[in-house]
């Protein structure tokens, strides 16, 4: 048999914004499809109109080219198998669901609602395990199985509301072969008779899911675990349409887990715990509600997606950090696990801080530069560029290089209160103070080397050890008793400012002590 080219597709319903485990949906898409040298879809999935959310599919288009996903064919870039909105394909789906009827595969029902809810109630009141409408209570219920030929057509013809559901066979065992989990079995006494097409016309999932990958050619598909019960059913449809020599083959990923591991990771635990679950920020259209997304929060599109990549799956080898052709390189199906994944936002920004210390640092100070600007502070391109080789190791955002530097533009107003008590004493004193007038004589240019050599000497020539006052000067440089190399935050500063400040501090630290 010819191996067909891949082609694999995302399919989602614009319901709201794309959650992490949707990101990582078409993200393995993305990474198996460009590793065999196929083509990746995109397929709106919006059969179900009263769950429609306004903005929602441009935000899905959005959120993929961030994360650098190239669609080949979908509704932005078209395509040989357009219209990619179900919704557009609508007068398509009626002739399969035709067909399967014709072929005794289906049939018309006509229950109202208030009919399936005494059949419910029937079967609860009985004790019966799985509440179903399947081949023993199709039986009792309104449907082409038991009506007549003649009030079948009638209430067709009279335009009857109606739906047309799968007819399952009992006693039937349905066997599949997942690409992460092996083979699947499932008895058809599990599955119920699920309804293809709706009373407004439009298909369901089920339905629609199949004729499309069909006539789009997928020769794979790949989505989370949540829809492992629905496979049987679909594996059944390719069945009795006629189609299972093409079916494509199946791979049902892991569920991304709370960061305890407890349950599924959702929205409210993103509220909750703080930290982003979407690609981008996303905000109600009908609540105004304003949910986190990465990019807004800071992360990169690289670390992003690098940190998606491994919730689930592995290399089988110590390396951590992937680009998107490396990651294209090293995917496979035998090594995503078949557990869930825990999502740990420490790790993504771990994932971040790692990129951005491969950034190029003049990219930075182009990023940062107008954030300075917005808090009122005037900054030279050469300062910022000396303020990102001082803090970039130390930040996972780049953001934060501009929060943690804000001390570099003014003098300290108050002291830690802790570090002051245990290390501002008579030696520190003498030693600042001898400090500052060594700054003071000093002529030539004020870098973190020469600042080095001059509290060395002046230290030395004192007989006071500089580990003994290294977080002492810190204090009265910074107001604070750890951070960056003092030395190259002195050389930023200036001499004037570095004198200004040491002055300050062997002013106002006594009486800030008394006080404590």
């Amino acid at each position: 048999m010819t191996k067909l080219p891949v082609r694999v597709r995302f399919a989602p319903s614009p319901t709201g914004p794309l959650h992490a485990g949707g990101v990582r949906t078409a993200l393995y898409n993305y990474l198996f499809a460009r590793q065999q040298g196929g083509q990746m879809l995109l397929r709106i999935e919006d059969t179900d109109q009263t769950r429609y959310v306004p903005g929602a599919e441009a935000y899905i288009l959005e959120a993929l080219a961030w994360l650098g996903i190239e669609i080949d064919e979908g509704p932005q870039t078209g395509g040989p198998h357009a219209p990619y909105r179900q919704s557009e394909r609508k007068p398509m789906y009626l002739e399969y669901a035709e067909k399967l009827i014709a072929d005794g595969k289906a049939y018309y029902a006509f229950d109202t609602p208030e009919e399936l809810d005494a059949m419910r109630k029937r079967l609860e009141e009985a004790k019966v395990a799985a509440i179903q409408y399947n081949a023993i209570t199709r039986l009792e219920m309104k449907n082409s199985l038991t009506l007549s030929p003649e009030e079948t057509k009638a209430r067709l013809e009279s335009g009857d509301p109606y739906v047309i559901r799968m007819k399952i066979m009992p006693k039937e065992d349905i066997r599949f072969n997942d690409l992460i989990r092996g083979w699947v079995v499932v008895h058809s006494s599990q599955i119920d008779d699920k309804v293809l097409l709706k009373s407004d016309g439009m298909p369901t999932y089920h339905l629609a899911n199949i004729v499309d990958d069909h006539l789009m050619g997928i020769t794979h598909v790949i989505r989370g675990e949540e829809w492992l019960p629905s496979a049987p059913l679909h594996v059944l449809l390719y069945r009795y349409l006629g189609w299972e020599s093409t079916m494509p083959q199946f791979a049902h990923l892991p569920l991304l887990l709370k960061p305890d591991g407890n349950g599924k990771l959702s929205k409210r635990d993103a509220d909750l715990g703080g930290f982003p679950i979407f690609p981008l920020q996303w905000t109600d259209p009908v609540t105004g509600d304003i949910a986190k997304g990465f990019r807004e929060e800071g992360y990169s599109p690289e670390a992003t997606a690098n940190f998606l990549a491994l919730l689930g799956w592995n290399a089988g080898t110590e390396q951590e950090i992937f680009s998107m052709d490396e990651l294209i390189k090293s995917f496979s199906f035998e090594r995503v696990h078949k557990a869930g994944a825990r999502f740990d936002i420490q790790k993504a920004n771990w994932f971040n801080q790692q990129y951005l210390k491969q950034k190029d640092d003049a990219s930075i100070v182009a990023e940062i530069k107008p954030l300075y600007a917005a808090k009122g502070i005037a900054v030279s391109d050469e300062q910022v560029l000396q303020i990102v080789h001082l803090l970039k190791d130390r930040v996972h955002f780049t953001k934060e290089i501009v929060a943690e530097s804000v001390f570099l533009f003014s003098a300290p107003e108050v002291y830690d209160q802790d570090v002051a008590v245990k290390k501002w004493n008579e030696e520190a004193v003498n030693a600042i103070s001898g400090f500052k007038d060594a700054l003071e004589g000093f002529e030539g240019d004020f870098l973190a080397d020469h600042i080095k050599h001059v509290l060395a000497d002046k230290m030395e020539a004192s007989g006071i050890k500089m580990g003994k006052i290294m977080q002492a000067l810190r204090l009265a440089v910074t107001g604070a008793g750890a951070g960056p190399d003092l030395m190259v935050i002195m050389e930023i500063l200036g001499k004037e400012e570095v004198i200004g400040r040491l002055t300050q501090a062997l002013d106002r630290l006594p009486a800030q002590i008394r006080l404590a």
